[in-house]
Protein backbone atom coordinates (compact mmCIF):
# COMPACT_ATOMS: atom_id res chain seq x y z
CA UNK A 1 0.00 0.00 0.00
CA UNK A 2 2.82 2.42 0.86
CA UNK A 3 4.52 1.60 -2.45
CA UNK A 4 1.35 2.43 -4.37
CA UNK A 5 1.15 5.79 -2.57
CA UNK A 6 4.79 6.41 -3.48
CA UNK A 7 4.16 5.67 -7.14
CA UNK A 8 1.06 7.87 -7.20
CA UNK A 9 2.96 10.69 -5.48
CA UNK A 10 5.80 10.36 -7.99
CA UNK A 11 3.35 10.52 -10.91
CA UNK A 12 1.72 13.63 -9.42
CA UNK A 13 5.07 15.44 -9.13
CA UNK A 14 6.08 14.39 -12.62
CA UNK A 15 2.86 15.78 -14.07
CA UNK A 16 3.72 19.19 -12.54
CA UNK A 17 7.40 19.31 -13.35
CA UNK A 18 9.71 17.94 -15.97
CA UNK A 19 8.00 17.23 -19.23
CA UNK A 20 8.69 13.95 -20.96
CA UNK A 21 7.30 12.21 -24.03
CA UNK A 22 4.14 10.17 -23.49
CA UNK A 23 4.97 6.83 -21.92
CA UNK A 24 8.15 8.07 -20.25
CA UNK A 25 9.05 9.84 -17.04
CA UNK A 26 11.97 12.10 -16.28
CA UNK A 27 14.18 11.30 -13.31
CA UNK A 28 17.28 13.03 -11.98
CA UNK A 29 19.99 10.61 -10.90
CA UNK A 30 23.17 11.13 -8.93
CA UNK A 31 24.46 11.85 -5.47
CA UNK A 32 25.84 15.36 -5.94
CA UNK A 33 25.67 16.21 -9.64
CA UNK A 34 22.34 15.09 -11.08
CA UNK A 35 21.74 13.88 -14.64
CA UNK A 36 18.29 13.77 -16.25
CA UNK A 37 17.15 10.46 -17.70
CA UNK A 38 13.94 9.44 -19.43
CA UNK A 39 12.66 6.00 -18.46
CA UNK A 40 9.57 4.11 -19.62
CA UNK A 41 6.67 4.31 -17.17
CA UNK A 42 6.54 0.50 -17.30
CA UNK A 43 9.64 0.57 -15.06
CA UNK A 44 7.36 1.63 -12.19
CA UNK A 45 6.15 -1.98 -12.02
CA UNK A 46 9.65 -3.45 -11.71
CA UNK A 47 10.86 -4.36 -8.18
CA UNK A 48 14.41 -3.13 -8.82
CA UNK A 49 13.14 0.29 -9.94
CA UNK A 50 10.70 0.40 -7.03
CA UNK A 51 13.66 -0.07 -4.69
CA UNK A 52 15.29 3.03 -6.23
CA UNK A 53 12.03 4.96 -5.74
CA UNK A 54 11.88 3.88 -2.09
CA UNK A 55 15.39 5.21 -1.53
CA UNK A 56 14.38 8.49 -3.20
CA UNK A 57 11.33 8.77 -0.95
CA UNK A 58 13.43 8.15 2.17
CA UNK A 59 15.95 10.81 1.24
CA UNK A 60 13.80 13.49 -0.41
CA UNK A 61 10.16 12.56 0.02
CA UNK A 62 8.20 13.22 -3.13
CA UNK A 63 7.91 16.97 -2.75
CA UNK A 64 11.29 18.17 -3.99
CA UNK A 65 11.60 21.91 -4.78
CA UNK A 66 12.81 21.37 -8.36
CA UNK A 67 9.61 19.53 -9.25
CA UNK A 68 11.49 16.54 -10.61
CA UNK A 69 11.83 13.05 -9.26
CA UNK A 70 15.29 12.66 -7.73
CA UNK A 71 16.94 9.27 -7.32
CA UNK A 72 19.93 9.65 -4.99
CA UNK A 73 22.14 6.82 -6.15
CA UNK A 74 25.33 6.54 -8.17
CA UNK A 75 24.65 6.76 -11.89
CA UNK A 76 26.43 3.44 -12.40
CA UNK A 77 23.90 1.71 -10.12
CA UNK A 78 20.98 3.38 -11.93
CA UNK A 79 22.40 2.30 -15.31
CA UNK A 80 22.87 -1.26 -14.05
CA UNK A 81 19.29 -1.48 -12.74
CA UNK A 82 17.69 0.04 -15.84
CA UNK A 83 19.79 -2.03 -18.25
CA UNK A 84 18.68 -5.23 -16.48
CA UNK A 85 15.03 -4.08 -16.63
CA UNK A 86 15.31 -2.99 -20.26
CA UNK A 87 16.72 -6.35 -21.25
CA UNK A 88 13.61 -8.20 -20.04
CA UNK A 89 10.64 -8.90 -22.25
CA UNK A 90 7.29 -8.96 -20.48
Amino acid sequence: MALMRSILSAKKILSRGASAPKGFLAVYVGESKRTRYLVPVSYLNQPAFQALLSKAEEEFGFNHPTGGLMIPCPEALFMDVTSRIGGRRS
